[in-house]
C-alpha cells in the first residue's frame, strides 16, 4: 500500500508544468468560426509531497473574468492520470481520467460535464495536454460529442 500511494515516473513528468505561466486562451463557439481569444495566468504548483499539482487559473470568458482550479495526478492503482476542475462560473465539478502517450507528454483524460447553459449535465469532453517544452504546453478541451460528429 505504500509503495501504491508514493510519487512514481508519471508524476514526475507533471514537473514540466510547475510554474508561473501566461496563458492565451482561444475559444471557439462554433465550428468554423473566429475565436475569441483572451489573456490568462495561472500557477502551478506541487501539492501533498508531489502526489498532485494544484493550478489556480485566472482569465476571461465571454468578457467576463473568471478564476478556476484544477488538480491533476497520477492513480498508482488504476494507472490513469486524474483531474477535477472547478471555478467561480458554475456549480458543478468536472471530473476527468485518462492515460499519458510519448512518455506521458501527451496526456488525454475524458470525462462528462455539466453545462450551465444547455441544462445538459452529460456533455461528454475530451481534454489533451501537450508539453511541448520546458517553456510551452497546450490544453485543447473539446466537446467530445460534437467531435465525433465532426470526423464522421
Amino acid at each position: 500500500m505504500e509503495a501504491a500511494g508514493r510519487p512514481g515516473p508519471a508524476h514526475k513528468a507533471l514537473d514540466a508544468l510547475v510554474g508561473d505561466w501566461k496563458a492565451e486562451v482561444k475559444c471557439w463557439m462554433e465550428p468554423g468560426s473566429a475565436p475569441e481569444v483572451t489573456q490568462g495566468t495561472a500557477k502551478v504548483s506541487w501539492k501533498f509531497n508531489g502526489r498532485f499539482l494544484q493550478e489556480e487559473f485566472h482569465g476571461q470568458m465571454m468578457g467576463k473574468p473568471f478564476s478556476g482550479q484544477t488538480l491533476i495526478g497520477y492513480d498508482n492503482t488504476k494507472q490513469t492520470f486524474n483531474s477535477v476542475w472547478i471555478s467561480d462560473t458554475q456549480t458543478s465539478m468536472f471530473t476527468s481520467e485518462g492515460k499519458g502517450d510519448s512518455g506521458n507528454k501527451v496526456i488525454t483524460l475524458e470525462g462528462k460535464a455539466s453545462c450551465a447553459f444547455s441544462g445538459r449535465t452529460d456533455v461528454p469532453m475530451k481534454t489533451v495536454l501537450r508539453i511541448d517544452s520546458p517553456d510551452k504546453h497546450v490544453l485543447e478541451m473539446y466537446d467530445a460529442a460534437r467531435e465525433q460528429t465532426r470526423r464522421r
